[in-house]
């Protein structure tokens, strides 16, 4: 396998689906803009699609990867048989969960948006709204399952391609918006679940190659799977953390008005660099790195690493200046149209401005939890994430009523950093990871040549400030050219300064 690729492929269809769901919220945006009906939906596509990101984007892979190429070296029977256990137990408890969840909606929405309380009209639509969108949940998880086995025989692209679905549906419902008034947050919740059930069978059609499903609907299960399932929760916990934590932002950021809007379009930012610079990195180098494990081969295990944090490093920290320098602009050409006025653009991008800071953490997460999940240990990232919350809750907490909504992505970075600083000294004590001599010398490279990106990026947000001007039409041709010619620069002077080779292109781990 070639990391670079494999990581490329991902990355490919990840940046497609990305700049859909970057056309569906501009319609959102322009649409609802941060009002009542914005806030309830996004309470109402934020639960399902957290836990897409939970399950979808490598969560779910990081146990059952390693645990499922174990059975494949003990032959296809024995992988089938156990694949075939794991899809049926988890279909049992995800339709509980979903069925439980449905009967009890009011106590789990106010759990959700406990803010909500206050203003009963917007309480009853984020209640009708999550009971449509909830099924989401069922059908992305055993999507995911599917994409677990396909990136097990490193296809990756299929999984990546999935997502692409639900901003397309959606993107087809908000073009229909004039003649759907009020109703339209009904009919993108409805949206919502049929795209799941898309998803599903979309996967389904390619994951028939290497395994036949046994639906059998029973509790009983082999030893592996019970052992599999006791990583599961763990994994879950640990590998999502951010995630986990920008869904405790959102239970907080309920109580101040418009502050769940402020938070999602921030949120829907970084995490274009956040799905290439850590997920899919972490997703493509799992189930070669478990293999290498299992056969105990140090030199290829310390080179995927290394490459690993690495690439994560190259994409992540020029990413981070350019939000940093122009977190102002880049919402405000994005998301500045219709309803989405000045105040709106101006607390999104004071939101992103600070999720920024936290940006190569929540990379580095991916990558350093990947390390502890090859070598099958889920508990130990777990107690470190919990420890993470916890702290990012505390923060929070302490500070919202002083100086509002703003306190939640500060306090996600923060713990997102104690999670990778804990993460990266634990990983050194076990001597699980090493920086090898290429890392370190390459480390500067990367820094400076990100340094001079910004510098250039921050030039030409001075030259455009006319054409960036809030009530421009064309804004976002002028930050998107901005962005361009500042990543072409970057790559220019990385190859220049050799903290990027095209060697690297060709080498295989």
């Amino acid at each position: 396998m070639n990391l670079i690729k494999s990581t490329g492929a991902f990355s490919f269809f990840t940046i497609i689906s990305r700049i859909l769901g970057y056309l569906r919220d501009i319609l959102i945006a322009i649409f609802l803009g941060t009002s009542f009906l914005a806030d309830a939906f996004f309470v109402a596509f934020r639960i399902p699609n957290t836990f897409r990101r939970l399950f979808a984007e490598g969560t779910f892979n990081a146990a059952f990867v390693p645990s499922y190429s174990s059975e494949v070296l003990k032959g296809k029977v024995k992988s089938n048989k156990f694949a075939s256990e794991v899809f049926n137990l988890l279909f049992l408890i995800l339709l509980i969960l979903v069925l439980l969840v449905q009967i009890f909606m009011p106590a789990f929405v106010s759990l959700i948006a406990p803010g909500f309380l206050e203003d009963n009209e917007k309480m009853q639509l984020a209640i009708n709204l999550t009971r449509i969108t909830f099924p989401f949940l069922l059908l992305i998880s055993l999507a995911s399952f599917f994409s677990g086995i396909l990136n097990s025989y490193n296809r990756f692209a299929e999984a990546a391609a999935a997502p692409i679905i639900l901003n397309l549906i959606l993107i087809i419902v908000l073009l229909f918006s004039k003649s759907l008034n009020d109703d339209l947050v009904y009919y993108l919740s409805y949206a919502v679940t049929f795209a799941g059930l898309l998803q599903f069978v979309f996967l389904y059609f390619f994951v028939r190659k290497f395994f036949n499903l046994a639906f059998n609907l029973s509790f009983k299960v082999s030893k592996n799977v019970k052992i599999f399932f006791k990583k599961l929760v763990p994994s879950i916990f640990s590998s999502g953390v951010t995630q986990i934590n920008i869904l405790v932002g959102t239970i907080i950021a309920s109580f101040q008005a418009s502050a769940v809007s402020y938070l999602y379009y921030a949120d829907r930012i970084y995490q274009i660099n956040l799905a290439i610079a850590g997920i899919a990195i972490g997703v493509v180098i799992l189930p070669q790195l478990s293999k290498h494990i299992i056969k105990k081969n140090k030199k290829k295990i310390d080179l995927i690493q290394n490459k690993a944090l690495e690439l994560s490093l190259f994409l992540s920290l020029p990413a981070t200046i350019a939000l940093l320098v122009g977190s102002n602009d880049i919402i405000s050409a994005l998301f500045g149209y219709g309803q989405f006025n000045e105040s709106s653009v101006s607390n999104s991008a004071n939101a992103l401005f600070y999720f920024a800071l936290g940006l190569p953490a929540f990379a580095f997460i991916k990558v350093f939890s990947n390390f502890f999940f090859a070598n099958q240990d889920t508990k130990t990232p777990f107690y470190i994430s919990l420890a993470s919350v916890l702290l990012n809750i505390l923060i929070s907490f302490y500070f919202f009523r002083s100086i509002g909504f703003i306190i939640i992505p500060i306090a996600t970075s923060i713990s997102s950093w104690f999670n990778t600083i804990i993460l990266f000294l634990i990983l050194k004590k076990r001597k699980l990871f090493n920086f090898n001599s290429i890392f370190m010398n390459r480390f500067f490279k990367i820094v400076l040549s990100s340094i001079f990106m910004g510098a250039l990026f921050y030039y030409l947000l001075i030259l455009f400030q006319y054409e960036l001007a809030f009530d421009q039409t064309f804004k976002s041709f002028y930050l998107i050219l901005s962005v361009v010619i500042a990543a072409c620069f970057y790559i220019f002077v990385s190859y220049l300064m050799k903290a990027f080779q095209l060697e690297d292109i060709k080498l295989k781990y």
